[in-house]
């Protein structure tokens, strides 16, 4: 009877969890500025230690998850030539959409740290990134 109980209260955790809905941080809110603070480092190294600034389309934050959809570009509004970036060969081959950017962030502690992002993807980059990491599936337009 016992296990009963304990599965029936295990199955209504887990509907309530999936029932979540994740919200997004309004433009100058503290919590949307950690989490872009804690992206920053990343996407800058990625791009050669180019300073940075995002273009917020979309931002859901769940359960200490950020999911970022959006758009990346130099410090002050600037484009990216990327073709001065990494990413050369794939703008040359026609194999790159940028500067669109995504991005899945996690809490830890007080600050956010980048888990995983895509720049000029030109497929659904994030498409496993909740299975893999763990990350809330409720984050992500398309759910894998």
């Amino acid at each position: 009877m016992n296990f009963f109980f304990a599965f029936v209260a295990s199955l209504l955790f887990a509907t309530a969890a999936l029932a979540q809905k994740p919200t997004a941080p309004p433009p100058g809110s503290p919590l949307r500025k950690a989490i872009l603070e804690g992206l920053r480092p990343t996407i800058q190294k990625d791009l050669g230690g180019m300073a940075v600034q995002f273009v917020v389309k979309k931002l859901s934050v769940l359960n200490g998850w950020a999911f970022l959809e959006g758009e990346v570009q130099k410090k002050g509004g600037g484009k990216i030539d990327f073709l001065k970036t990494r990413y050369a060969e794939d703008v040359r081959s026609e194999a790159f959409d940028g500067p669109t950017l995504f991005a899945l962030v996690r809490q830890r502690g007080k600050s956010w740290k980048c888990v995983a992002f895509a720049i000029g993807p030109t497929d659904v980059a994030y498409a496993t990134w909740g299975k893999t990491y763990g990350a809330p599936r409720q984050l992500f337009p398309y759910q894998d």
